[in-house]
């Protein structure tokens, strides 16, 4: 049973990388910044796509720890 919690624990780990890119690439690169002049806009638009991109990895870094934190009381009440 405890093997097959960590496979569980793995595949949603790459569920949530697959799930992350296909939201990085088709939602949050579509999005422009438009009226503060060329490499403003290029600017502007980067900072808001870099601090969406963090702000996603550290929900799914805290998702993936409150996953192994309850898979490792399982394995440790066994």
């Amino acid at each position: 049973m405890g093997h097959s919690l960590i496979y569980i624990f793995i595949a949603a780990m790459w569920i949530l990388i697959l799930i992350g890119g296909a939201v990085l690439v088709t939602l949050v690169s579509q999005i422009s910044v438009e009226g503060y002049g060329e490499q403003l806009d290029f600017f502007i638009s980067s900072i808001i796509k870099a601090v969406i991109a963090v702000v996603l990895v550290v929900i799914w870094v805290l998702v993936l720890t409150k996953m192994k934190n309850k898979i490792f009381q399982k394995q440790i009440k066994f």
